[in-house]
């Protein structure tokens, strides 16, 4: 059976609703039979017996020997992950399942949930390993790649992992040397790692591109700043 990956909403995940991949995330037996009979869009209810769900032992301490499960689950997209099958799902449809993680994934950034907005980013960057039929389609993967690699550097800025930053700063840079975002992305890493000579030489790259972008004057003050501190530390 190839497996399958589906955005569910459930009462636990209401506002952040997680793509899950069959037979991985999802592992409860009866739940696993319900999804399979589920389209796109649809709400369903399922109520299972012992067997179905936790067995006869339950999950102590939340759920009780011999418990019977009630879920809510609507499914709100989802992809054939085998790989024979992902290369045959035309492109708009793929897109548009991209774009639904894209969403999710904006909306967790939004809300501050960091390693909720990582994770549906790597998803995606993960989907987008389809094996490509042509030019033109590899051109539209690999626009699509650079604003989720810009995302995820600016993500693992605010997890306060900046080599993490740079490497995928790096990465968009790969897709396009010129683009301002992922030159201000590695600048910003390379300031929080304290290499002041690499930040500089990102700064005036993208300074050189949008020379009253106010990010990169912000990066402009905060390296002046801290280069000053390092010269006083060095001085004592």
């Amino acid at each position: 059976m190839s497996y399958i990956l589906f955005g569910l909403l459930t009462t636990s995940h209401l506002k952040y609703p997680r793509m899950m991949k069959l037979g991985r995330d999802v592992t409860l037996y009866g739940l696993e039979l319900g999804l399979l009979t589920m389209k796109k869009g649809e709400f369903s209810r399922f109520l299972f017996m012992p067997k179905y769900a936790y067995g006869d032992l339950g999950c102590p301490p939340h759920i009780p020997p011999l418990a019977m499960v009630l879920y809510e689950v609507q499914v709100l997209d989802f992809l054939d992950s085998a790989q024979d099958e992902q290369n045959n799902v035309p492109l708009t449809t793929f897109l548009n399942v991209l774009d639904t993680q894209r969403s999710f994934g904006n909306l967790c950034f939004n809300k501050k949930r960091y390693e909720d907005a990582r994770e549906r980013y790597k998803q995606v960057l993960c989907l987008l390993n389809r094996e490509l039929v042509d030019d033109e389609e590899k051109q539209r993967l690999e626009e699509m790649k650079l604003p989720f690699l810009l995302n995820l550097s600016l993500t693992y800025l605010k997890l306060e992992k900046p080599q993490k930053a740079l490497c995928y700063g790096q990465k968009a840079l790969d897709i396009n040397a010129q683009n301002t975002k992922a030159l201000l992305r590695c600048g910003q890493a390379c300031l929080e790692m304290s290499d002041y000579e690499k930040t500089q030489d990102y700064r005036t790259r993208a300074q050189a591109k949008k020379p009253f972008d106010p990010d990169i004057n912000t990066l402009l003050k905060k390296l002046a700043l801290c280069y000053t501190d390092y010269l006083d530390v060095l001085w004592f």
